[in-house]
């Protein structure tokens, strides 16, 4: 991989970590319109960890007072009623499931899950998911002629069923294409919270998962010597600095914004893929010569 691959890849990275796109599907589209190798998983989950860094500090607060309250509650029996100490034991409950499909499934998430035909369809129907789901959560802020406004729920509502069913949302992810938030949000959506509250326990729950998904492929990538250590850092690097503006202009655009943009453009994308991949114009394995 050369210095330009990996400043125009972190620059996707960070672009397409927290939007409901697909950040995955991203590198690999990038590789392959460019005609660049597939910057293969390892280095998709090692660059996380930037994007990751910039959620850590981006949270900071929200994060120690978690850290602080969960470790609390494990001695002090009056503390596990705490809201804090709840959504410790929360995320830790949300990440079983990604966990669990993240071991299991790893010879098919860097191998076949990387069809460009599966990408392209994951795009189309994961963006009319979070289309409908944005669309309820509208009617229920906005009302209608014969309807009042329908509180929706924060994250002091968040129970074990809605952790675990957020985890199996942040799960999908692993197939190229879902999008890590647009799984989560939509879950979240439909479930009846807000698009704050959908957002900030999204970000929340991604920090076990992609940290351990890091490590992971770091020791792997150590033992193996097939990831090009100077590219990768920097592209780390680039994708700190650009996720963490990314995070700050999105969770002030969805107070106030609605999610269609994104939805728009993950069905434009995923049928133009197809309709190259159909023309002979784009291979459904193209870039993958990396791995």
């Amino acid at each position: 991989m050369s210095w330009f691959e990996s400043l125009i890849l972190g620059l996707v990275q960070g672009l397409t970590e927290f939007l409901p796109v697909s950040s995955s599907a991203h590198l690999r589209l990038t590789a392959a319109f460019a005609g660049w190798e597939d910057p293969g998983a390892a280095f998709t989950a090692i660059t996380q960890i930037g994007t990751e860094t910039a959620v850590l500090i981006y949270f900071r607060k929200d994060i120690a007072r978690i850290i602080s309250a969960w470790f609390r509650s494990l001695t002090n029996k009056a503390m596990r009623s705490d809201h804090e100490a709840q959504m410790g034991w929360l995320v830790i409950i949300g990440s079983i499931p990604i966990g669990v499909l993240g071991v299991t499934l790893k010879d098919q998430i860097e191998g076949p899950f990387r069809d460009l035909r599966i990408t392209a369809t994951t795009l189309i129907v994961m963006g009319i998911i979070l289309g409908v789901a944005d669309r309820l959560a509208a009617r229920d802020e906005t009302g209608g002629k014969h309807r009042a406004a329908k509180e929706r729920k924060s994250l002091q509502d968040l129970s074990v069923k809605d952790g675990l069913i957020y985890g199996i949302c942040q799960a999908m992810a692993l197939v190229p294409g879902v999008s890590r938030s647009g799984a989560t949000i939509s879950g979240g959506l439909l479930m009846g919270y807000t698009r704050e509250a959908a957002a900030r326990y999204s970000f929340l729950l991604a920090i076990p998962a992609v940290l351990a998904s890091g490590a992971f492929e770091l020791k792997d990538a150590s033992e193996g010597g097939h990831v090009s250590w100077g590219p990768t850092v920097f592209a780390t690097i680039i994708a700190f600095l650009v996720g963490y503006a990314v995070i700050a202009w999105f969770m002030k655009f969805i107070t106030t914004k609605s999610f269609m943009p994104f939805v728009y453009y993950r069905i434009l994308l995923g049928i133009l893929i197809i309709v190259l991949v159909s023309m002979g114009a784009l291979s459904p394995h193209a870039a993958e010569s990396a791995g």
